[in-house]
């Protein structure tokens, strides 16, 4: 039966590699279990139903990768989206979770259009290489000040308006620990090392008595305060503009970069055109699927690549990774007795992996540097990755058109410069 529905010889592997390649997928992406609930749940969400959406989300997506597309790609509610749902859209901006779960289903309607009509494609090719790098670097900063601050180690201060926190509390003493236990085992080449570090911070924790023990495992929790709770109408508020094209712009990127760059690395792109696509629409379903479930926008991991690494090749590695999801919605006491400074470390350590993409920028060329700078700057600065994807485009096409490069500005560039000016000229938070 695996023979035939992912053709493993032709692809020149096993089912037990296919196995063991989706365990390894599923150790390293798995701490978006304990994260996902950690950062939602400040909205006012039920964190026991997120988890819930989490597991269901991540297993219906990597399932619909395996079995549409025959990729070995992870799929689960996406780090950055997460933040930006969260922070952003419901605390800065104001709106409710219901309205920000319809943003993510009108993007996921959007982005399957994009997938079917081969407007992505366009919109990729069009984005200059180094806005993307710096819209992924600026997501980590943006990561990296919420992981900071979770753990205590920033506050808030009237003179200088971020301070250094405590460092001798017992929760940043803890966060310490886990960001070096995860860099250590991740330099070691350890799978599951963010996992591990999350569950290290835990564990000390309850010994220490600063944190209670709920117990392993149990029946599923109720999915009911989520699910199918999104405001639709609640999107068509005039200030959504920008809320939505975020959310259609980062998923754009994140996405079709991860998976492009795990296909090439496992040496499926050549000849596979048909089957990127199918993949792509796997990954835009995927994101629909979720808002009806009650998760921000899911998306395709970069952790995937350390299955291939193991030799995934076919969708039997997502099945794998899918089914170890399903089976994760029975440790939700586990789930809910991991604390913030406990994920913070996660967060921190996925933030400095990020910063690595400013290597493609070119620091030599002011146009392409200083709207880089901008961007990633200003997504943790204003506490929004709106504005500095706003900041970014706008000062990439004033720059590149007021020095004579107005031929270098691509068509979706000015698209979506053009869509940040409408919505600071006419439309107020």
């Amino acid at each position: 039966m695996f023979e035939r529905l992912f053709k493993l010889s032709e692809h020149g592997t096993t089912v037990k590699t296919e196995v063991i390649a989706g365990i390894t997928t599923f150790l390293t992406m798995s701490y978006i279990i304990f994260v996902n609930p950690q950062i939602l749940s400040t909205t006012g969400m039920d964190r026991d139903a997120i988890f819930v959406a989490t597991c269901l989300a991540a297993a219906i997506g990597s399932i619909v990768m395996a079995l549409v597309a025959n990729y070995p790609i992870g799929m689960a509610p996406g780090m950055g989206l997460n933040a930006f749902f969260a922070f952003t859209v419901v605390a800065a901006l104001g709106y409710t979770w219901q309205q920000a779960l319809g943003a993510v289903f009108i993007s996921g309607c959007i982005f399957l259009l994009l997938t079917v009509t081969g407007i992505r494609s366009w919109l990729i090719a069009g984005i200059a290489p180094s806005l993307r790098s710096a819209i992924a670097a600026g997501i980590g900063l943006f990561l990296a000040i919420i992981a900071l601050s979770s753990a205590g180690i920033i506050v808030k201060n009237p003179a200088t308006m971020i301070g250094l926190g405590d460092l001798h509390s017992p929760q940043a003493l803890l966060a310490v620990l886990g960001f070096f236990v995860i860099a250590v085992l991740d330099a070691l080449k350890v799978r599951g090392a963010i996992l591990i570090g999350i569950l290290v911070v835990t564990v000390v924790s309850m010994l220490l008595g600063i944190n209670t023990f709920n117990g392993i495992l149990s029946t599923p929790p109720s999915l009911a305060p989520t699910f199918l709770q999104l405001d639709i109408l609640g999107v068509l508020h005039a200030g959504f503009l920008q809320v939505i094209l975020v959310f259609v712009l980062v998923e754009v990127f994140d996405a079709t970069g991860t998976l492009m760059g795990v296909a090439k690395r496992a040496g499926l792109l050549e000849g596979s055109k048909n089957r990127i696509g199918r993949a792509l629409f796997a990954d835009s379903t995927a994101i629909t699927a979720g808002s009806l479930l009650g998760t921000s926008s899911t998306t395709a991991f970069v952790e995937s690549a350390s299955g291939v690494q193991a030799g995934g090749r076919t969708g039997l590695t997502a099945l794998v990774v899918g089914i170890l999801f399903l089976a994760a919605l029975f440790i939700a006491p586990l789930a809910g007795s991991i604390p913030a400074y406990a994920t913070a470390p996660a967060l921190l350590y996925v933030a400095g992996l990020m910063m690595r993409e400013l290597i493609d920028v070119d620091w030599e060329d002011v146009t392409e540097a200083v709207p880089a700078a901008l961007t990633t700057l200003a997504m943790p600065f204003t506490y929004s990755i709106a504005t500095g994807l706003a900041f970014g485009f706008i000062s990439y096409v004033v720059l590149k058109a007021f020095t004579g490069r107005i031929r270098q500005i691509h068509p979706a560039t000015w698209v979506v410069a053009i869509l940040f000016l409408i919505r600071f000229a006419f439309f107020t938070e």
